[in-house]
């Protein structure tokens, strides 16, 4: 049996590796931590310095230099649209002449008056200048509303025809209060058979010389005006 002598007594165990322990804990304590270096290459930010690319402003708000500097842009040109934007040229059409079908020959020497004058009136004729294809009724809209003026000619024909009346209220529900763009021409017909839906407006009488045509002429170019 090994002596008891050879096994170290309770709480007997060297103290050394607690007190090197709290040595080093002391020595870390006691150092002051070190600071950072500043870099010269990068200064922050909020300090003082010359205006620069390098602190963009926050966004949603403007730098000064942006505010006071704007990108060279061409000045405007005043008036560059106005000479295409009104006047007479702001139409394809000086003239749209309604017509019945039977009332064609009439219609195409009227036209020619028109178009043969010193003004070189421009006219919608539907049989010639309709697009090939289009719709009757989206040409008839689309002649009346690219027109100045409309020219009703008003035959016993056209008394005759709905498909005229629907022309002539068509004309009336974008010009209803007259202004000079819709012109009646009666030919052929008495004064009392004049509609009653054009009855608020003078009418061009087709007996008269030049059969009413340069009576229609001058009240075109009166209209034409007055777009100036």
């Amino acid at each position: 049996m090994a002596s008891s002598s050879s096994f170290p007594a309770p709480g007997s165990r060297s103290k050394k590796p607690l007190g090197k322990m709290a040595d080093w804990l002391r020595q870390a304590l006691s150092k002051k931590p070190k600071e950072m270096p500043v870099s010269q290459e990068s200064p922050p930010c909020d300090a003082p310095q010359p205006r620069s690319q390098d602190c963009p402003p926050p966004p949603g708000r403007s730098s000064p230099t942006s505010a006071a500097v704007s990108p060279d842009l061409p000045p405007a040109h005043e008036g560059a649209s106005s000479s295409n934007s009104g006047g007479r040229w702001s139409r394809d059409y000086d003239v749209c002449v309604c017509h019945s079908e039977e009332d064609l020959a009439a219609a195409q020497e009227l036209v020619a008056y028109l178009e043969g004058s010193s003004v070189g009136l421009r006219c919608f004729l539907q049989l010639r200048d309709a697009a090939p294809g289009g719709a009757i009724v989206s040409e008839l809209c689309r002649a009346l509303d690219s027109s100045h003026c409309r020219v009703l000619l008003i035959t016993p024909g056209f008394l005759r025809d709905p498909w005229c009346r629907y022309q002539m209220l068509q004309a009336l529900s974008q010009a209803p209060g007259a202004e000079g763009r819709t012109i009646p021409l009666l030919a052929g017909l008495a004064r009392a058979a004049y509609p009653a839906e054009l009855r608020f407006m003078y009418f061009v009488d087709g007996r008269g010389p030049e059969r009413g045509f340069r009576q229609v002429k001058e009240a075109v170019q009166r209209y034409l005006q007055t777009l100036r």
